[in-house]
């Protein structure tokens, strides 16, 4: 197939089985909308143009694909598919390939959609088939005495000797444009549903002198459409096992396949370890020797060499470098930077804080807006005051500083290199390199005193 490509996804479905508010295509698998899914796909075949057909919720779909470059057509009412491919059409370059595609199908690989339109040129079309154990609810696939496609049954209009064929249609078909746009009006609505069926193009085709080729895809799952909850979370484990199968077979240790969730683009090197129930979203890049704890979130960070990650920790939009170690039931926002060596402990947040390397924040502590110089140590309950209820502030400690338990640390405010907080301070002045600085209330011991006692 040399010839142009025009990609046609069907979303114009309102998805009632879903019962929710949310447009079928926009639900998620895999942390991505189902149809950014299909659109990734056909991004892969170097289309000319993709087209969505929209109808129910058009404008909220628009603007969340609004990263895409697509086309968009409005499908008013839903009369089936011929009729929502035939709104595309004003889109389709006569020269082209059009591919029927669906934004809910979501696990669709662009090698099949390749081998389909590897069997489609300007005198055929092609049929995307699949053999499924249960084919019920599905249109069935009707060859003749040769093999070749003859035509598309639905169920509600098969006969019982019909409904006993395995071979289904997935819906999706390549069609030369310009006989597309001469077989589409000719399609009727004479069926159980008064809808108008793609598939009866079959008939069309043949009688028009066209070859009805087909290709079979490489699964099951590749071809399953959602419209329920119930099929959206089996397609989502089916996705998180195929991500699972693919790292481990690149080096990646998975305490338990099943219990691990990629939501994002990753990459990850050989010889990483990942406990149970450990969630990666967004970009996450992960290097080697890391080790990541059970019940952590990852989400748009990287982790580098030889780090470990302790339970149930989160770490999003932050950068980590060589051997830290970060936890357990640490924090670590936005914007955070740790250095080689650096060590965040348990119950511990960081927010757009640069850690240097060697340097301690092991338990109970905040700090944020915050310079950490190299080998620092904060010690235990401990906080950075940055924010005055309208203004956010920075803190800045300086190289081999040390930070007394207990401590509030109020912004602006400049902790030089070498200098010491006592503990249980407050310290609102800038603080010298070398110096010592306390804020205690003097403290007084109370002789002969008496406990109060019930009455």
């Amino acid at each position: 197939m040399s010839a142009k490509l025009d990609v046609v996804i069907l979303a114009a479905g309102k998805g009632t089985r879903m019962y929710s508010k949310t447009p079928k295509v926009l639900h998620k698998l895999a942390g991505r909308s189902m149809v950014e899914h299909v659109i990734d796909r056909a991004l892969e075949l170097d289309p000319r143009s993709i087209t969505l057909v929209l109808g129910h919720e058009a404008e909220l779909i628009e603007k969340q694909l609004g990263h895409y470059d697509l086309k968009y057509a409005l499908q008013q009412e839903q009369k089936g598919t011929a009729h929502a491919v035939e709104q595309a059409l004003p889109y389709l370059d006569d020269e082209a390939m059009a591919l029927v595609l669906y934004g809910d199908v979501p696990m669709i690989e662009a090698q099949s959609l390749q081998k389909l339109l590897v069997c489609t040129d300007k005198d055929s079309m092609a049929v995307l088939t699949c053999v499924m154990n249960d084919p019920s609810g599905l249109g069935r696939i009707l060859r003749d005495e040769k093999g070749k496609v003859k035509a598309i049954v639905e169920e509600k209009d098969a006969s019982a000797e019909q409904k006993v064929i395995a071979e289904i249609n997935t819906g999706i078909m390549a069609f030369p444009v310009k006989r597309l746009k001469a077989w589409l009006p000719l399609i009727k609505n004479n069926n159980a549903q008064n809808e108008y069926y793609l598939t009866d193009i079959i008939e069309l085709a043949l009688a028009d002198g066209a070859a009805v080729n087909s290709q079979s895809c490489n699964s099951e799952t590749e071809a399953s459409g959602v419209n329920n909850m119930v099929q959206l979370a089996t397609l989502e484990r089916a996705y998180q096992q195929n991500k699972a199968r693919e790292l481990m077979l690149k080096g990646v240790s998975l305490r338990d396949p099943k219990r691990f969730d990629c939501r994002g683009d990753i990459d990850i090197a050989g010889d990483v370890k990942i406990d149970i129930n450990v969630i990666l979203e967004g970009k996450v890049i992960i290097e080697e020797d890391v080790v990541i704890g059970p019940n952590c979130v990852l989400k748009n960070c990287t982790l580098k060499k030889g780090t470990q990650v302790m339970a149930n920790s989160v770490i999003e939009d932050a950068e980590i470098g060589q051997h830290c170690s970060i936890g357990p039931f640490a924090r670590i926002r936005p914007g955070t930077l740790l250095e080689d060596e650096a060590k965040i402990g348990n119950f511990v947040e960081t927010k757009k804080a640069h850690i240097g390397s060697g340097s301690k924040v092991n338990h109970l502590s905040y700090i944020g807006d915050t310079e950490l110089g190299k080998g620092v140590n904060i010690g235990a309950g401990s906080i950075t005051c940055n924010y005055d209820g309208v203004n956010k502030f920075k803190t800045i400690i300086g190289d081999n500083v040390f930070i007394g338990s207990n401590s509030a640390l109020v912004a602006p405010v400049t902790v030089a290199q070498g200098a010491t907080v006592g503990a249980g301070s407050t310290i609102t002045k800038d603080v010298a390199s070398g110096e010592l600085a306390l804020s205690r209330v003097k403290q007084s011991n109370i002789k002969g005193w008496k406990r109060p006692t019930k009455k």
